[in-house]
């Protein structure tokens, strides 16, 4: 039976990209940071296994979210400090400082890297040299559609292996593993099918329908869920534009219902379980 795979995205209110530029003068304190205990039932009366791609300065703000992600044998994996798109770094050794941060919080549970607004691209490829060097296994920053905010609709859609020059097809030199987010096509058009923004919008149908198309070609479906997404109980409404708006909260209370029947429905792991 294939498996597929499960990240979450595991980062607070104050994190989303769309959310960021309308902040001023408010308080940053972590909210969503409370929702981990529901995340976890969730998974847990599924009997699923996720990756947990955690923002580090919630580590730091509650340790003890490291703890509650291991015991229940869910992996850690690294979604920078403060949820920074790659091309926000100053420099590689800024990044890789970061990497280094994250180690020292996680004693170096971490092995896997997903970039924050799926912002890895050749303009940002420096980002891979870093992971290899501090003995990072896989990436799964790669969306192989485009959409408004990220994209390579050029990409490879099963797993391969990415090198800082091979963005979207395998390189045989290459050391990390890319596991790219699910896509579909629907209405002629390949699109994102892979969580988030599509699991709210999109139909359950084409969604379960882009899940099976990768089961019957063996290929793992890589999906995403953002922590905030799952509990929006603890998801403040910040004002946004009408366009901003819809991409974050659009369907926002039916993501937890989504999410639950895809995991009664077919089988997720955590990454390193597929490594």
């Amino acid at each position: 039976m294939n498996k597929n795979l499960l990240g979450i995205d595991f980062e607070d209110w104050f994190h989303p990209e769309l959310i960021k530029k309308y902040l001023k003068d408010e308080k940053l304190e972590p909210k969503v940071v409370n929702g981990l205990d529901k995340i976890l039932e969730l998974l847990r009366k599924n009997e699923t296994n996720a990756t947990f791609f955690v923002v580090g300065e919630l580590l730091e703000f509650k340790p003890e979210i490291l703890d509650k992600i291991l015991e229940n044998d869910h992996e850690i994996g690294f979604h920078t400090m403060h949820h920074l798109r790659l091309h926000d770094f100053n420099s590689k050794d800024e990044f890789s400082n970061e990497l280094k941060q994250f180690s020292k919080l996680t004693n170096n549970k971490s092995k896997g890297f997903r970039a924050p607004t799926f912002s890895l691209d050749s303009s940002t490829s420096w980002a891979i040299d870093s992971l290899v060097e501090n003995n990072y296994r896989y990436d799964s920053s790669i969306v192989p559609a485009k959409s408004s905010m990220y994209g390579h609709p050029d990409a490879q859609e099963n797993p391969y292996r990415i090198s800082s020059k091979s963005i979207e097809n395998s390189d045989e030199n290459g050391i990390l593993i890319e596991y790219p987010l699910l896509v579909t096509k629907f209405l002629g058009k390949k699109i994102p099918a892979g969580g988030g923004f599509y699991l709210r919008t999109l139909p359950m149908k084409v969604i379960k329908n882009a899940i099976k198309d990768y089961e019957k070609k063996e290929i793992p479906a890589t999906f995403y869920i953002h922590s905030w997404e799952l509990t929006p109980e603890f998801m403040p409404k910040i004002k946004l534009s009408k366009k901003d708006n819809f991409i974050t909260y659009h369907n926002i209370e039916k993501a937890y219902g989504k999410m639950d029947e895809l995991l009664q429905t077919f089988d997720f792991t955590s990454f390193s379980s597929h490594l």
